[in-house]
């Protein structure tokens, strides 16, 4: 019998490669220098940021504070949540919470969807020339001032000489006292929000159906979808993640409703409901002097706004949508 000796080198099992070496983490100078074109473009944006939001958030504990402009905010006594407690104790609280919260609500039911239902309605246009000049003309109202917007709508809608009144009247009705009733001040405030800001809000969306692959359209065409069908299973689906983002930073400023336009529409007969937290800080802190207490208010929006801001976050990412962060 023949026996085969077996080389101990051969019968190695072959070495397993070397593991490849770990990347060495480049200096955040050199990412930095890399797109130093990006930062550049952002620079504005993150010191708008700084100077008017972040640094002006150090004003926040005179809300703790008597505060006094002679004696500073080093001199002013500390008084803890005084101004809060007078705050919420107050009926005032009760009626700048429900007229602040039954204006943002129209705002998101009315508001909100005009610029998506503009854009939508731009996207199925065919003639360009056209198409652009619809953009353009409800494009103009967002360059406008709340003033001049609120003095357009006073000399159409008053009863003093008022377009739709004089036409109102020429058909045998009763001139309507848009301005001064209060019935008519959120409808009033809704419109002018929507006739001002939906144009400027479809150029978001337009831009992502502009993402949109041309293929889902012809794919659906070719199966018998007519133009509603398109919209509602391919372009809707495609812009939901923008309209997502977009409706947790209006949920973020739900107590944020700017304070211009509700002041310039406000008059001695409807400010009952119409009086806001934006109103009523500028009431209490630039015409009374009661700078903490306004400013108590003020973090109190804040706050509410943050806690908002996360929980629609959160709604989002459990729904399977991406979320502002």
């Amino acid at each position: 019998m023949t026996v085969v000796a077996t080389s101990p080198v051969a019968a190695e099992t072959p070495a397993s490669p070397p593991p490849p070496p770990v990347p060495r983490k480049k200096p955040l100078w050199r990412s930095l220098w890399r797109h130093k074109a990006l930062y550049l473009l952002a620079l504005p944006g993150i010191v708008y940021f700084i100077v008017f939001k972040y640094v002006p958030m150090g004003g926040l504990v005179i809300a703790f504070q008597d505060y006094s402009p002679f004696r500073g905010i080093l001199g002013s006594p500390w008084v803890g949540f005084t101004h809060f407690i007078r705050f919420f104790s107050e009926d005032t609280f009760l009626l700048l919470l429900t007229n602040t919260v039954a204006v943002s609500g129209l705002l998101l039911i009315f508001a909100f969807p005009m610029p998506i239902i503009l854009a939508l309605l731009l996207n199925e246009v065919r003639t360009k020339l056209f198409q652009r000049s619809v953009q353009t003309i409800v494009y103009l109202p967002h360059f406008m001032s709340w003033v001049i917007v609120v003095s357009l709508f006073y000399v159409m809608f008053t009863t003093d000489g008022g377009g739709v009144n004089n036409l109102l009247k020429s058909w045998g009705f009763e001139a309507i006292p848009f301005l001064t009733d209060p019935a008519w001040l959120r409808p009033m405030y809704v419109i002018q929000e929507i006739w001002k800001t939906a144009g400027w809000g479809t150029i978001i969306y337009l831009a992502a159906m502009t993402a949109v692959d041309l293929q889902l359209y012809e794919a659906a065409e070719v199966d018998g979808a007519g133009r509603w069908r398109q919209t509602w299973h391919i372009t809707l689906p495609a812009i939901r993640p923008t309209i997502v983002v977009m409706f947790i930073l209006a949920i973020g400023d739900f107590l944020e409703l700017g304070f211009e336009h509700m002041f310039l529409v406000l008059n001695s007969l409807n400010r009952h409901v119409g009086e806001i937290f934006d109103t009523y800080v500028y009431t209490a802190g630039i015409q009374n002097g009661q700078f903490s207490y306004a400013a108590a208010v003020g973090m109190f929006k804040g706050v509410v706004g943050l806690i908002l801001v996360v929980a629609a976050n959160r709604l989002a990412k459990r729904l399977g949508e991406e979320g502002v962060y």
